[in-house]
């Protein structure tokens, strides 16, 4: 479909058992959409059950269509070069591939499936990106834990104010093309291997110079406090209303996900959270904590060893 300026890309990246959670994210999404505006949702995948496809479908009216993408192919490129952490999966790095497989869209929005929203997303879509890059808003984890800060500086060259959360981008795709976005990524892949974060620390180093910071409003995270009114939560790490009763703005997602078919399975995740669950989690955080000192402390590390991308 022809990108005019009352159509709305939106991309989402997921496998089967995300789907409830998309669900969820896309029933806010229209729940604040416009009727002026069409919403075009793209569904990254590498396979989804029938089940699964017509959960999304379920979504679409006349305003809102739903289209699932396949980036085996796309995948398979690459797949020898990427690394994975703990919970992480392979549809993170996903949205590396969007500008390339449409060429037709020259600007779009990525956001995860672990979020709520709360205003139009076509606020966010219509962000002015002038040559940058991509739009995005600093990552609120990495502001206020003090070994992220030293991992970013030490190890990426980016300093924590500068260094954004991936989970939703405006993407100036036109520019990704023009710039040579994803043959820059595939050579970055080969350098250098992050740990930490990923996909996100490759998108941050790729695009360092090249960011429009926007206001936390669009991807406020329960671990920043409560500040600014939300246009987007964004249930970052560990912190799941799902898993956790006490996190913030858990009322949000709740009030989205008791009118929602998977709600019987969410709360079942909420009620059947153990003890040594919340403990593998927190031995978890630990570990990463402890990972970016190591990596800010190796003499080979990224930002040591070639100084930029």
């Amino acid at each position: 479909m022809q990108n005019q300026t009352n159509v709305v890309p939106v991309f989402f990246a997921v496998d089967d058992k995300y789907v409830p959670f998309l669900t969820i994210s896309l029933d806010s999404l229209k729940a604040h959409a416009s009727k002026a505006n069409k919403y075009d949702i793209y569904i990254l995948t590498t396979c989804l059950s029938d089940e699964s496809k017509a959960a999304a479908k379920k979504r679409e009216d006349e305003n809102f269509t739903v289209y699932f993408v396949d980036v085996n192919e796309k995948l398979n490129d690459v797949s020898d070069s990427l690394h994975l952490r703990d919970y992480y999966s392979m549809a993170t790095y996903y949205r590396i591939f969007i500008a390339g497989m449409f060429p037709e869209l020259d600007k779009a929005v990525y956001i995860d499936s672990d979020t709520i929203l709360l205003g139009d997303i076509a606020e966010l879509y219509d962000t002015e990106l002038g040559d940058n890059l991509v739009g995005a808003v600093p990552d609120g984890a990495v502001a206020i834990v003090p070994e992220f800060r030293t991992y970013t500086k030490e190890v990426l060259g980016v300093v924590a104010e500068e260094y954004f959360n991936a989970g939703v981008l405006v993407m100036n795709l036109k520019k990704f093309r023009e710039a040579d976005f994803y043959g820059k990524f595939c050579d970055l892949l080969q350098k250098y291997k992050f740990t930490v974060a990923q996909d996100q620390d490759y998108l941050n180093v790729a695009c360092h110079g090249s960011v429009k910071y926007l206001s936390d409003e669009w991807n406020k995270m329960p671990i920043s406090g409560e500040g600014a009114a939300p246009k987007l939560i964004h249930y970052n790490l560990t912190m799941k209303p799902w898993r956790y009763e006490n996190i913030l703005f858990k009322e949000h997602f709740w009030a989205v996900a008791e009118k929602n078919e998977y709600y019987p399975q969410v709360k079942g995740f909420l009620d059947s959270f153990t003890e040594e669950m919340a403990k593998a989690d927190a031995e978890c955080e630990k570990k990463l904590r402890v990972l970016c000192l190591e990596e800010a402390a190796r003499e080979d590390n990224y930002w040591k060893k070639y100084g930029k991308a």
